[in-house]
């Protein structure tokens, strides 16, 4: 490199708007499309009561991303955060980031073959596995394009995905307000014979994972326009909205028999064909193509939210330095989206491997991940409040006592809780994701040792020359 030059960084495109975008994009995402109907089989018109007491658990693991994100505005920024609590922990807050790239590299590949299987069912299906994986791949790369040509670019696709994702959503609110009956009593639950409140707190544990997506806005920080303020809004406000949407869909959906919903594979077209009486196969359709929208959208974000996980660590030296490279061109981390691309894709053949239910098994161990380092990141904010009180908080969580904020002490103690909601204790299914997180731990500790290694031998060599 020549005297003087600069190295080409990433460019600060995003404003609130589309940070707020980002994140609404994220929560609503495929999730909602697929849980409402094991959520209102359980709860039924109490259902919003659940989806309140979930987005309370949210914001608070949200507020601790809001204060840490002002604090230390940058990608990567769960292993920022750690980093920055213990720097002499080198090995923790790497396999905190690795444990989030791996997640985010299955749950991309998860969500693309959600992709596949609804636009095979939209083309008439019977074209078997491999069609489904033909269509992930090209998704995944049609939309690795997107995230190469710039984060502005990915910003308005993502508004436009998500807004149509969102007419689904609202859609459904404003045919169930159409057709409501004010009979029902919203305090009840679909089966009498089961309290209120444990039907609600089982169906909280559930509706938690529709919420999660939220902290990749943090990740998005050394390309958003005066982050330390816009991030924290971004994360308060796309928890808001989808809270509101989320409470108003519960309330629309109370006339809708719980029986109906409980087991449907597809539970808003369900809900189309009992409120609109309009045939399962035209409710099919339009939720269809809106599930296409909402799939495609969270592969999107997931694959930029992976790219800026890389290229933040290769930037902190814990990745090899090649994954910081930025294009001179498109200002976008290149080296790093094609492996994220390259890796994701991999994944995806996981399908081939086994049944649907194995599927289901990779999902949720994605979902383990996230809400093992939601409880280290409320855990990390409570230790550097106690270790470093006087650093520059521009967004700070209240209230406190003696110096301790309230919220993140629940998120942490909600977030272990729900450790232990993601699959039955004691099933084989709970042992296979423990043993596979254990796998992905230890893969990551042996190429942080590796890494160290080549290190050490090559600072030796160069000493000796």
């Amino acid at each position: 490199m020549k005297l003087g030059s600069k190295e080409p960084r990433l460019e600060r495109d995003i404003n609130l708007f589309e940070a707020t975008i980002y994140g609404i994009g994220l929560i609503l995402g495929a999730g909602i499309y697929a849980l409402i109907g094991e959520v209102y089989g359980t709860t039924g018109p109490a259902s919003w009561i659940a989806f309140l007491v979930a987005a309370g658990i949210a914001l608070m693991t949200g507020l601790s991303y809001a204060e840490l994100a002002s604090t230390f505005p940058k990608s990567a920024a769960e292993f920022t955060y750690v980093k920055e609590a213990f720097p002499t922990r080198k090995a923790f807050h790497f396999t905190v980031g690795w444990v989030l790239i791996i997640s985010g590299f299955l749950s991309t590949a998860t969500v693309a073959i959600g992709f596949g299987g609804y636009f095979i069912g939209l083309m008439g299906g019977g074209m078997g596995q491999i069609s489904i994986i033909i269509v992930a791949i090209m998704l995944i790369i049609l939309l690795t394009f997107v995230n190469f040509i710039g984060i502005e670019e990915s910003a308005k696709l993502n508004i436009v995905f998500t807004f149509i994702e969102a007419a689904g959503v609202i859609f459904i609110i404003i045919i169930g307000f159409m057709h409501f009956n004010p009979s029902v009593n919203l305090f009840e639950v679909a089966d009498t014979t089961i309290p209120v409140a444990f039907a609600v707190l089982t169906s909280t544990s559930l509706i938690f994972f529709a919420y999660i997506g939220f902290e990749d806005i943090a990740n998005i920080a050394e390309e958003t326009e005066k982050p330390t303020k816009t991030i924290p809004r971004a994360l308060m406000l796309s928890i808001v909205v989808t809270t509101i949407l989320y409470v108003l869909l519960a309330i629309a959906i109370s006339s809708v028999n719980a029986g109906a919903l409980e087991g449907s594979i597809n539970p808003f077209a369900t809900i189309v064909d009992e409120l609109l009486g309009i045939g399962s196969g035209m409710a099919g359709l339009i939720i269809g193509i809106i599930a296409l929208f909402a799939t495609a959208n969270t592969v999107l974000i997931m694959l930029i939210v992976g790219s800026r996980m890389l290229y933040g660590m290769s930037k902190a030296g814990a990745l090899p330095k090649i994954f910081s490279k930025v294009h001179k061109r498109t200002k976008t981390p290149w080296v790093a989206i094609i492996f994220t691309t390259l890796v994701s894709i991999g994944f995806s053949f996981i399908s081939l491997a086994g049944e649907e239910q194995d599927i289901e098994i990779v999902a949720r161990a994605s979902v383990f991940s996230v809400l093992l380092i939601f409880f280290i990141i409320n855990v990390t904010l409570l230790y550097l409040r106690k270790s470093q009180p006087e650093l520059e908080r521009p967004f700070k969580v209240k209230p406190n006592i003696k110096g301790l904020p309230i919220f993140p002490l629940i998120g942490a103690i909600t977030c272990f809780m729900l450790l232990f909601t993601f699959a039955d204790i004691g099933s084989l299914d709970y042992y296979i994701i423990l043993i596979f997180q254990l796998i992905v731990i230890g893969i990551g500790l042996g190429f942080y040792l590796l890494q160290k290694l080549y290190k050490h031998f090559r600072k030796k060599d160069e000493l000796s020359f």
